[in-house]
């Protein structure tokens, strides 16, 4: 009989990480049918895009999600978003869950801190002290299930239901629906940081297959699940980096920002902003290079990030207008912007990667604050800083939390680059300049240190973690 299996696609990262790598292919070579459930907005396009036979695509219909999210016990259902965002065990780095705390703390009033939060300590206490809180949690979600997707279930009938979190977005009324239905489920991890940052699962979730024994042991102690159903399975949304899919030529990529190919390029991938300004990193550098105090002569290219041109809040626009203004006041600075796909998934569509890719490996040094580019950039071999230079007082905004950049660094996925030695930490103009100074003297000073890095994090550098994570899905169905 023909398998055929649901995916939950809502988020960029998870349409490189199944339709832009190997996942997909291998399981419809192996003759399963796939209905790709992904943003309504953009669903068409998409499909365009990655037709192929026996891939069907179906909107997710993330606004009917909403809907239901806000008026069905909304208060109720915000705090179990909220606690099962920080109550993960204490067995692992709880840095990030923590930041989030007090960041509820900090963007909200007295009443709510009063009725909400506080007495939440309590509950944070137990869960992340307790299995069985952990486990009461998720099932205390389970009356939260709406019969959004009653008619794709009767009309497919999948033997599977995959999604790129384990109900820690919107995918959570799916996934609680083939649950209730009996389905086997699984979760895939698309981000560096997803198992460390968000721990409770929003359902009864079974399998989940991720990149490394690092991620597993944080599933495994800080999430509870059973380490038989965590497969190791490495990031497919790489395997184009290792392959080289996305390069494109070193002239044509100069010739597309209006470098100069006789400057150094240093790179800049904003990062971060939600929590503080990137704007003293990014004009740090400006400075740097237009005053050509680089022991060679460079040029800055800065990568904006997606948040910079959301509506609101307004902060994000304002520090894209000064970037663009920086662009204009000094030479040798250029801006490039990622690539909107639009709905729902904004700036993640995926539709860059020839971009990201060519930025990371002709640049001869690449800054950013601890972002998740730093393993891509890895897996480049090409060397890199983290710039952690602070605006006094972060945002400055009332009601907007701020955090400093070099308070961070005891993050989970951030201190283990730290502790790697893959790169630098730099937290002002001056070291900066001196970080600067020695890559582009010796680029290959800790490549060694660069590629146990990326064997450590993704464990498969070899361009076979699409392959490896369809079998393991094939391995599941049977």
């Amino acid at each position: 009989m023909t398998k055929r299996i649901f995916i939950s696609a809502d988020h960029g990262m998870a349409i490189i990480y199944f339709l832009q790598s190997d996942v997909v292919s291998t399981l419809l070579a192996a003759g399963v049918e796939i209905v790709v459930l992904t943003d309504d907005d953009t669903k068409e396009k998409i499909a365009a895009r990655f037709a192929r036979s026996g891939l069907t695509f179906e909107g997710l219909r993330l606004k009917q999600a909403n809907d239901y999210a806000k008026k069905v016990s909304p208060r109720l259902q915000a705090l179990l978003i909220y606690l099962r965002r920080v109550g993960g065990s204490r067995r692992i780095n709880t840095e990030a869950m923590d930041s989030h705390i007090w960041e509820v703390w900090g963007e909200n009033g007295w009443k709510f801190r009063l009725g909400i939060w506080i007495p939440s300590a309590l509950l944070i206490l137990l869960l992340r002290n307790f299995s069985w809180a952990r486990k009461l949690l998720v099932k205390l979600q389970n009356r939260f299930a709406p019969n959004i997707y009653s008619d794709l279930f009767d009309k497919y009938q999948p033997d599977m239901v995959i999604a790129s979190t384990p109900g820690w977005r919107m995918d959570r009324y799916l996934l609680r629906e083939s649950a209730r239905r009996g389905i086997p489920n699984m979760t895939v991890i698309v981000g560096w940081d997803n198992s460390s940052s968000y721990n409770v699962s929003g359902a009864d979730v079974q399998w989940a297959t991720c990149w490394s024994e690092l991620q597993k042991e944080e599933l495994v102690k800080g999430s509870d699940w059973n380490p038989e159903k965590v497969n190791i399975g490495g990031i497919p949304s790489y395997d184009g980096y290792f392959r080289k899919a996305w390069l494109m030529p070193r002239e044509e990529y100069f010739k597309l920002h209006g470098l100069d190919p006789n400057r150094k390029l240093i790179s800049y991938a904003s990062s971060f902003v939600h929590f503080a300004p990137n704007f003293p990193n990014i004009e740090a550098l400006a400075k740097l290079v237009s005053s050509d105090s680089l022991a060679e002569p460079s040029q800055l290219l800065i990568r904006l990030h997606p948040s910079h041109f959301q509506d609101k809040p307004k902060i994000f626009v304002e520090e894209r207008q000064r970037v663009f203004e920086l662009e204009k006041k000094y030479p040798h600075v250029h801006v490039v912007q990622p690539v909107a796909l639009g709905g729902s998934l904004g700036y993640y569509g995926g539709e860059d990667m020839d971009e990201k890719s060519s930025m990371m490996a002709y640049s001869d040094v690449l800054v950013t604050v601890y972002s998740t580019m730093l393993v891509e950039t890895a897996v480049h071999d090409t060397p890199m800083i983290a710039a952690v230079i602070d605006t006094p007082g972060g945002w400055n905004k009332p009601k907007k939390f701020s955090l400093s950049l070099k308070e961070i660094g005891d993050w989970p996925t951030h201190k283990r680059f730290r502790e790697a030695k893959a790169g630098r930490v730099g937290q002002n103009q001056t070291e900066l300049r001196d970080m600067l100074d020695a890559y582009l003297k010796n680029p290959a000073l800790d490549s060694a240190a660069r590629r146990k890095f990326i064997e450590d994090e993704i464990t498969f550098t070899d361009a076979s973690a699409g392959k490896r994570t369809a079998e393991f899905i094939l391995k599941i169905l049977g």
